[in-house]
């Protein structure tokens, strides 16, 4: 054999040795994504009971959300029919019931003055304290 044959023998070991060093990697990877594959088949046959619970809980909910909406609605009339009854009885018994008040204020302080100089000793004359009065 010639060094040259001897050359060609020893580079083409080298390359079956390279090779074999990149065979390795590459069927470890092949695994790996065979396994990759696998997992998401499985994830994608387990999901679908999965949506079908998020399906009907969703239905669910809207159910629940058009009832509540029933709910606000019915609470927005009767507040509204509160807030029309609080005027008209504001505007009819509001006037009336203001006077009254004032009245009753004004006899009872009138009663009081009076109890008050009917206590008073007969015959001592005083001078009132008041407004415009001289002092």
């Amino acid at each position: 054999m010639t060094p040259t044959q001897i050359a060609a023998l020893i580079a083409a070991g080298a390359f079956v040795l390279l090779v074999v060093l990149l065979a390795i990697p590459l069927i470890k990877l092949g695994r790996t994504l065979d396994e990759a594959t696998t997992a998401i088949r499985k994830a994608h046959e387990n999901s679908d009971p999965l949506f079908t619970g998020a399906n009907s809980t969703i239905t669910h909910v809207n159910t629940q959300l058009e009832r509540v909406d029933g709910i606000t609605a019915n609470a927005k009339t009767i507040s509204g029919n509160v807030s029309a009854l609080s005027s008209l009885f504001t505007a009819t018994l509001g006037g009336p019931l203001v006077k009254t008040a004032a009245f009753s204020y004004g006899v009872s302080k009138a009663l009081r003055a009076r109890r008050k100089r009917k206590q008073e000793p007969a015959g001592r004359h005083f001078r009132r304290k008041g407004k415009g009065g001289r002092k």
